[in-house]
């Protein structure tokens, strides 16, 4: 991140993910962070259109969105409560994490066009450059999918 970007306020759009996260459309599956306790917990935003690519496929007349999408959606969200605390930490070094290793994941209900998915993402523990998180992702209130996240931070080249 450039030194001239001006400090991060509630809520963070999605201009200011992509400075954070290295994804991209259509990829990139968060679009607003309502909420943070740096390194505690972060809440993310969603909104899921017809327009997403993946509906095209998943399926064809019965629009769902894939379980592992809502997965990567919590991950990004993850990644985004520590890339945006080491930020207000002042640690100007922020090394991508990735996903690797995904446990207890259910989903509870389908979640279709039209929903706005709120993912509450929770730090459980970090060392040793690896982070485990508890996420869940709610509908309406109603919780959709929740996981368990191992994030690696990126070994230096």
């Amino acid at each position: 991140m450039s030194d001239t970007k001006e400090p991060l306020t509630l809520p963070i759009n999605v201009e200011q993910i992509q400075e954070l996260l290295p994804h991209r459309y259509p990829f990139l599956l968060v679009d607003r962070v309502i909420d943070i306790v740096p390194d505690v917990s972060v809440v993310g935003i969603k909104n899921v259109t017809i327009n997403e690519p993946f509906f095209q496929g998943h399926f064809p007349g019965h629009p769902v969105m894939p379980g592992v999408l809502i997965v990567e959606a919590m991950a990004q969200t993850a990644g985004l409560l520590t890339q945006i605390s080491r930020r207000i930490n002042g640690d100007k070094g922020s090394p991508l994490f990735y996903l690797v290793k995904i446990d207890n994941a259910r989903f509870n209900a389908p979640v279709v066009p039209g929903d706005q998915l709120r993912i509450e993402v929770t730090l459980k523990r970090l060392m040793r450059g690896m982070g485990l998180f508890s996420a869940r992702t709610l509908v309406g209130g109603k919780e959709v999918a929740s996981c368990d996240l191992m994030c690696a931070a990126r070994a230096d080249k």
